[in-house]
């Protein structure tokens, strides 16, 4: 949300942004997880409010109060990559990978596979990179449908996870876009029932364009991802 951000320039936002992570991480732990992803800055913030040297400094001070947090919470957190048209600062797996290792040792990083099939020149290499910083790994289509409805080589990106040890979660974060047009291939897509949704979040979805999940919709897309990725881990 824009409120929250390590890369604020005012402290005050920062330190609160901390806090909030710090919150999550508390969360997770009672929970009993094990990892949690972070983003540095606002999903949706493309315009900078400082210089690239400021920016980098906030984020590495504010990660390591988080990760000494996480640390003492038996969680690891990890730094998530997205791409370019929803943040301006860390895009690809190498600069998440250069901010873990400036907040330290035990800091992770976080990969997912629809951001990194626009990001990365090759997807591949960048997980082998990770390597052992690597704590979770987000499972969508190159269209961000679930696995199989895109263009992305499932075996070839297990194979790759299996070649450098990861044996972390798959945590499975299809986020399809509403099709609002009668060639909408899933007609079944957008929920018809709307009870028990408050009228300020329904204005909210359709402000943005967008709509409840239906049941059979997300039941059907997990299936999908079942039926592609099980017999690759197995």
């Amino acid at each position: 949300t824009p409120e929250r951000s390590l890369l604020a320039r005012d402290e005050a936002r920062r330190a609160a942004s901390v806090q909030y992570i710090k919150d999550c991480i508390t969360m997770v732990a009672d929970l009993g997880g094990q990892e949690m992803s972070v983003v540095p800055g606002s999903v949706g913030q493309l315009v900078p409010e400082a210089t690239p040297e400021e920016e980098w400094t906030w984020a590495v001070e504010s990660l390591q109060a988080c990760n000494y947090h996480a640390q003492a919470k038996g969680v690891r957190i990890g730094v998530e990559p997205i791409n370019r048209f929803e943040t301006f600062f860390i895009n690809r797996a190498s600069q998440a990978i250069a901010l873990a290792e400036a907040v330290g040792p035990t800091c992770g990083v976080c990969l997912d596979s629809f951001h990194m099939a626009m990001e990365e020149s090759d997807m591949f290499d960048a997980i082998r990179a990770a390597g052992d910083r690597l704590v979770d790994f987000h499972i969508g289509e190159n269209n961000r449908f679930a696995p199989g409805h895109g263009s992305l080589d499932w075996s070839a990106i297990v194979a790759t996870l299996r070649e450098i040890g990861y044996d972390g979660p798959l945590s499975v974060e299809f986020c399809p876009p509403f099709d609002r047009t009668p060639a909408n291939p899933f007609p079944h897509q957008a929920e018809t029932d709307f009870t028990g949704v408050s009228e300020e979040k329904r204005k909210f979805l359709e402000d943005h364009g967008s709509n409840l999940m239906s049941e059979a919709f997300y039941v059907e897309q997990m299936k999908q991802t079942a039926s592609v990725l099980l017999p690759l881990i197995r």
